[in-house]
């Protein structure tokens, strides 16, 4: 009996220790998770670095020097008082920089990205722009608050800088939708004109405003994932206005 309970006493010492450890190991994970999580969307943030590259309207010297470091850097986004303040890239196809940094470095949080069927100049119908959704509201993390009304209603303008231009950005409509949408995900369908998706945008819009966008306009879609539904997405959607060149020059409705 004494050998029986002594190896019982043994035992449950053993169990007590291995719950401990198993315990101990599962905040040391747990806070390693939050850590890594917090390193992430940190990361995402645009960094003083990075904005040393932000050109400003007619100077773009400091954009050249980021194209310099990396050839598929083709502009920058502004959309203000968000967080987005990113160089514009784009790869050869539409995975490139899903988890690749400006610097081509390997980065979860990814870059912010022209479709790959897109001219770089901005100069087709309907240009389409990715950007992962995290939680700080890094990248494209601001656009799922576009489906509120009243930021929706707060957040109306942006700009995006090319190598030779600038170009502002009315914001117009937010779409919820998901991604086998095509009339949203296949710019290339607007070639002609975007008479059809400007249909699409008054009937489906979560938020919308009358700014008098024409099918002969140029629209640009902001697009990222949705946190509430699985293949969903948010896209907010701004008319390119007032084009300007960095030598001041205004340039004509028909786009050069």
């Amino acid at each position: 009996m004494r050998i029986a309970a002594r190896a019982a006493r043994i035992g449950n010492n053993i169990i007590d220790i291995f719950a401990a450890v198993l315990v101990v190991l599962m905040l040391l994970y747990g806070g390693y998770s939050l850590w890594d999580n917090w390193r992430i969307n940190h990361a995402a943030l645009s960094s003083d670095e990075l904005l040393q590259y932000k050109p400003t309207p007619g100077d773009t010297e400091s954009l050249a020097e980021l194209m310099a470091i990396n050839p598929d850097v083709i502009g920058w986004i502004t959309i203000d008082d968000t967080h987005i303040d990113y160089p514009l890239v784009q790869g050869k196809d539409d995975m490139e920089y899903v988890n690749k940094d400006v610097h081509g470095d390997f980065a979860l949080s990814g870059s912010i990205f022209l479709s790959c069927i897109n001219s770089r100049d901005l100069s087709d119908p309907y240009s389409l722009i990715y950007g992962h959704h995290m939680s700080n509201g890094a990248m494209f993390g601001d656009i799922t608050e576009f489906t509120e009304e009243s930021y929706f209603n707060s957040h109306r303008t942006g700009t995006i800088y090319l190598p030779d231009r600038t170009i502002d950005v009315q914001l117009f409509a937010c779409v919820k939708t998901d991604a086998s949408d095509a009339v949203v995900y296949d710019p290339q369908q607007q070639s002609g004109n975007i008479a059809e998706l400007l249909s699409y945008l008054e009937e489906n819009s979560a938020q919308y405003r009358d700014i008098g966008v024409s099918q002969e306009d140029r629209v640009v879609g902001l697009s990222t994932c949705s946190e509430a539904v699985t293949n969903g997405r948010v896209i907010v959607y701004g008319k390119l206005v007032n084009e300007v060149t960095t030598d001041n020059r205004e340039v004509s409705d028909e786009h050069e």
